[in-house]
């Protein structure tokens, strides 16, 4: 049970800036770590519902409500998985040879294309988010909380299963001191779990948003197979961003016809 516990708080502290005990970052301690993982996007997905009510409670405006909820993963993560997703544009708008690009996703200047997607990807969040706040529908507020779990046990699946494109990265680490096969087992179980989920609250909207997340899960699986041979961390927070906004855009635009 403290090899669990400490697991649960190595997850914490690598992928939140919710304060955590100290915890020893030992292989025995991190080979469970990435079955806590998802439990940060279930701090997350907490944290956007409380947000909402509050600033319903105190009578805010649709579009500050919308900009909270966008800011709310940046601050509960510190911006971790977004760092990747810049990092991971650079790379693949450089059209350089495969060496490169993961020269420069360990680079850690912003380039031109990392500030355009930057804005892109935040206009967009922020577009759905409008969108969602402006239905003040709760059920698709439940879908979208459920999601950030989803895009974190897709990602530690991938952690788990893709072939890693360095061999001394941070993935790989993981990788190694991890139990790859309880792991998988165990985030595979959570996904069942959560689409159950998703699809007790709102059937048609649950299922577009799981569906969503495994297509993007399978784009990212070719662009880091196509371009880059492998998955590093900042690919897997490329996914994580792509997958979280994605979901949110296709609940916006469901949620206009349910």
């Amino acid at each position: 049970m403290k090899s669990l516990w400490n697991s649960f708080k190595i997850a914490f502290a690598m992928f939140s800036k919710i304060p955590m005990p100290q915890a020893d970052w030992s292989e025995e301690n991190m080979r469970y770590m990435l079955c806590f993982f998802p439990f940060v996007g279930a701090a997350i997905g907490l944290v956007t519902l409380t947000a909402e009510w509050i600033c319903r409670y105190f009578g805010m405006s649709n579009s500050f409500i919308a900009a909270v909820l966008v800011l709310v993963p940046v601050l509960v993560t510190g911006g971790i998985h977004v760092d990747g997703l810049l990092d991971t544009s650079d790379a693949l708008s450089s059209w350089r040879d495969r060496e490169k690009r993961l020269e420069i996703l360990k680079d850690s200047h912003a380039g031109a294309f990392a500030v355009i997607t930057a804005c892109v990807y935040f206009l967009a969040m922020y577009g759905g988010m409008s969108q969602i706040v402006e239905q003040d529908n709760r059920k698709i507020l439940y879908i979208l909380a459920a999601g950030y779990m989803v895009s974190r046990c897709l990602s530690g699946i991938s952690v788990m299963m893709f072939p890693k494109a360095r061999k001394d990265g941070t993935v790989a680490e993981f990788s190694r001191k991890a139990e790859d096969m309880i792991v998988r087992n165990v985030l595979i179980v959570y996904l069942g779990i959560l689409l159950a989920v998703m699809i007790w609250i709102q059937p048609v909207m649950g299922i577009l948003a799981f569906g969503t997340a495994v297509l993007v899960f399978l784009y990212y699986h070719y662009k880091a197979m196509k371009y880059f041979g492998g998955i590093t961390g900042d690919l897997a927070g490329y996914f994580l961003c792509l997958c979280e906004v994605g979901m949110a855009v296709v609940l916006a635009v469901v949620s206009v016809f349910i």
